[in-house]
C-alpha cells in the first residue's frame, strides 16, 4: 500500500519491470558486467555454475520429484539441454548451490524455452531474485542480478516451470561474479550427512537431527525436494506443516566450496490438529481494513471512526529506522489527534468492541530489510516494543522491497515467543509473490503456518496471472480472484488463513478495482461453490477467512459502499 493518491505505484513499476526484464536480458553486455563488479570488457567472465550446459547429464543439479532429464534436442549450445516436466503440485524446480563471496555482485543468465519458465537465485543474504517468461516458443535468454550479503558464502540458482504446464527446457546457465571464498580456496566440498532422523512431532512441525560432517560450516534442509531451511548446527525443526500429513526430508552439508550431495531421505508424519493458525480473538470470518496514518486525499479518519464491519484494522504504516530490521511508529499530525494517548485510547476502544488492531510494516516509506539474524532480532524487538507501547495486537507484513523467508520466519517466531498465543500476524503480498511456494512470501507463510492469522493477497495493480488450473486470468473478474486464491488454498495454507484483498474504490488502486458484487461472488464460489465464473474449484472452502481492503479511508470516501456490502457477506459465510 502507498501513501500517494493512487496506492502502489512503486509496486506497479516493479511488477512491470519483472514482466519486461526477461525480454530486455540481452541488453546486459560487457559494460553491465563491469558495473556489477564482473570481468572488464574484452575478457571472458568465468562461469561459476557447474555443468551449465548439461553436457554431463544432471551432474551438479538436483530436480524436484525426479522431474528433470537431459535431451539432445532442442539444445541452445553443445549437445544437451535440460528438460523438466511439472506434474501435479510440483513445478519441476532444478537447482544448484554455488560458492560465492560476501558483499559481491553477480549476474545470472539462462537460455530457456517453454511456457512460464522461471530463473532465480535464493539464499543471497539480501533480496532473493527471479525473472520469468510467459511464453518462449524458441530459445530466449533470461537474466537477473543480485548482490550477496555480508555473511553469504553460497547461493542456490534454479529454474522451474509452472503447475499444469508442459515440459520446459533450459541450457547454458551462467552465474558470473567473484567465485568461492578467497580465504579458503582449497576447502573441499563436504560429504553428505548421515544419520538423519526425525524427533518431536506436532500437528504443524517435525524436528530433525543428523550427524555432523567434517568441514561443513552449515546445512540445508529439504522438504519434498525443496529447500526450506539453512542452519549452522545438526538439528532443525521444520514448521508450517499440515496436520496428519507425511513429508520426505533430506539434508546437505555446505561450506565455502559448495554443497554436498543429499543425505538418505527420511519420512515424518505430523499429528492430527486443526490446521494451524494464530490470531487471538479474530473471528472465524473476518474483514481486514488498512487505516491510513496520513492524508493522501482520502477521507481523514481517527481510529474511532473506522467502520464497524472491520474486524482487523491494520495501522499503515510503521517506518524503517537507521538500525537494520528495526521499525518505529510516529502518529501523523494530519490525522488530527490531539495526543498519542487519544490514539492509544481509540485502540483500546476498538479492542473492547472485539476488533484487533495491528501495526503494518511496509508501504511506500517502509523499506525494512530483514536479511540476517541480527536484523531479524531487531525486527522482533522493535515490533514488540510498539505492541507494548500502543497496545497493538500484532503485525502486518506488507513489504515492497522483497522478503527473505529464512530471516523473516526467524523474526516472526521471535516475536511470537515474546507476544504469546494472542499474536495476530497478517500478510499482504502481491499476486506474483504467491504464484509459487518457492517465492519468499509463500515460503514465509508456510513456515509460520502455526502462528499465521491470514494472508490477504492483493488482487490489484497486478495484470494477468496464472490460476491453479494453469490458465491465465486477467484481473477484474471473479475467475481472477478464485483461480488465484486456489493456489494458496491448495498450496499448503489453511482456508482460514486465506483472504481476498481488493481496493475499496476506483481511487484506491492504479488498477484492479472490482465491484463489491464481484468480491461477494468470489467469496460464494470459494466457500459455497456458487456464483462462480468459468473457473470452479474442485472443492469448496467454507472456512475461508474473508476479505481485505485498501483502505478504510477510501471506503469512507466512497460512502462505505465496500464494507457495507462485503462485510455482511464475509460475516455470513458458513
Amino acid at each position: 500500500m502507498d501513501r500517494a493518491p493512487h496506492p502502489h505505484p512503486t509496486r506497479l513499476r516493479r511488477r512491470l519491470a519483472r514482466l519486461t526484464g526477461a525480454f530486455a536480458a540481452t541488453a546486459l553486455g560487457a559494460t553491465a558486467l563491469v558495473a556489477l563488479g564482473g570481468t572488464p570488457a574484452g575478457a571472458a567472465a568465468a562461469n561459476l555454475a557447474q555443468n551449465p550446459g548439461f553436457e554431463s547429464g544432471l551432474s551438479g543439479w538436483t530436480c524436484s520429484a525426479g522431474s528433470g532429464s537431459t535431451v539432445a534436442s532442442p539444445v541452445h549450445g553443445g549437445s544437451a539441454a535440460l528438460k523438466a516436466t511439472p506434474a501435479g503440485t510440483d513445478n519441476a524446480r532444478c537447482a544448484q548451490t554455488v560458492a560465492v563471496r560476501p558483499n559481491s555482485s553477480y549476474t545470472l543468465t539462462a537460455w530457456v524455452q517453454g511456457s512460464y519458465v522461471y530463473l532465480g537465485a535464493s539464499g543471497t543474504g539480501t533480496t532473493d531474485v527471479s525473472t520469468w517468461t510467459p511464453s518462449a516458443s524458441g530459445w530466449q535468454q533470461l537474466s537477473t542480478s543480485f548482490t550477496t550479503g555480508a555473511n553469504t558464502t553460497s547461493v542456490t540458482v534454479y529454474t522451474h516451470g509452472w503447475y499444469g504446464q508442459p515440459a520446459y527446457y533450459a541450457d547454458d546457465i551462467s552465474l558470473t561474479g567473484p567465485g568461492g571464498d578467497p580465504g579458503n580456496p582449497g576447502d573441499p566440498v563436504p560429504g553428505a550427512p548421515s544419520g538423519l532422523r526425525t524427533g518431536a512431532v506436532t500437528s504443524s512441525s517435525i524436528a530433525l537431527s543428523w550427524s555432523p560432517v567434517t568441514g561443513a560450516t552449515g546445512y540445508h534442509v529439504y522438504r519434498d525436494g525443496s529447500r526450506v531451511q539453512s542452519v549452522s548446527g545438526t538439528s532443525a525443526t521444520v514448521t508450517g506443516l499440515t496436520p496428519s500429513t507425511s513429508y520426505r526430508f533430506e539434508v546437505t552439508a555446505t561450506n565455502a566450496a559448495g554443497e554436498s550431495p543429499r543425505s538418505s531421505a527420511v519420512t515424518g508424519t505430523t499429528s492430527a490438529g486443526s490446521g494451524g493458525g494464530g490470531g487471538g480473538t479474530v473471528p472465524k470470518h473476518a474483514v481486514t481494513g488498512y487505516w491510513q496514518n496520513f492524508d493522501n486525499g482520502a477521507a481523514v479518519q481517527k481510529l474511532r471512526d473506522v467502520q464497524d464491519q472491520y474486524d482487523i484494522i491494520a495501522v499503515a504504516f510503521a517506518d524503517a529506522t537507521g538500525t537494520p530490521g528495526a521499525v518505529d511508529f510516529t502518529l501523523d499530525p494530519a490525522v488530527g489527534y490531539g495526543s498519542e494517548q487519544q490514539f492509544k485510547d481509540d485502540i483500546k476502544a476498538k479492542q473492547a468492541a472485539g476488533k484487533s488492531v495491528v501495526i503494518s510494516i511496509g508501504g511506500q516509506n517502509g523499506t525494512v530489510s530483514v536479511n540476517d539474524a541480527a536484523s531479524a532480532n531487531n525486527f522482533a524487538d522493535s515490533v514488540y516494543a510498539l505492541m507494548r507501547e500502543y497496545g497493538f495486537n500484532g503485525v502486518d507484513i506488507d513489504l515492497e522491497n522483497g522478503l527473505n523467508a529464512t530471516y523473516m520466519t526467524q523474526a516472526l517466531r521471535a516475536l511470537s515467543a515474546k507476544a504469546g498465543s494472542g499474536l495476530v500476524v497478517t500478510m499482504a503480498p502481491q499476486t506474483i509473490d504467491m504464484q509459487s511456494t518457492s517465492n519468499g512470501y509463500f515460503q514465509t507463510a508456510l513456515n509460520i503456518k502455526d502462528i499465521l492469522t491470514v494472508v490477504n493477497m492483493q488482487y490489484y495493480n497486478s495484470g494477468s496471472m496464472l490460476g491453479c488450473d494453469g490458465k491465465v486470468y486477467s484481473q477484474g473478474s471473479v475467475d481472477f480472484l478464485t483461480a488465484l486464491a486456489c493456489i494458496q488454498l491448495e498450496g499448503g495454507l489453511s482456508p482460514s488463513q486465506v483472504g481476498l484483498g481488493l481496493p475499496a474504490s476506483t481511487r484506491g488502486a492504479g488498477s484492479g478495482y472490482v465491484s463489491p458484487a464481484i468480491v461477494n461472488n468470489a467469496l460464494d464460489c470459494l466457500a459455497r461453490g456458487t456464483n462462480c465464473g468459468s473457473f470452479k474449484p474442485a472443492r469448496t472452502y467454507p472456512e475461508l477467512r474473508g476479505a481485505m481492503t485498501w483502505s478504510t479511508n477510501w471506503d469512507a470516501t466512497a460512502g462505505n459502499a465496500w464494507s457495507g456490502a462485503v462485510g455482511p457477506k464475509v460475516h455470513g459465510l458458513p
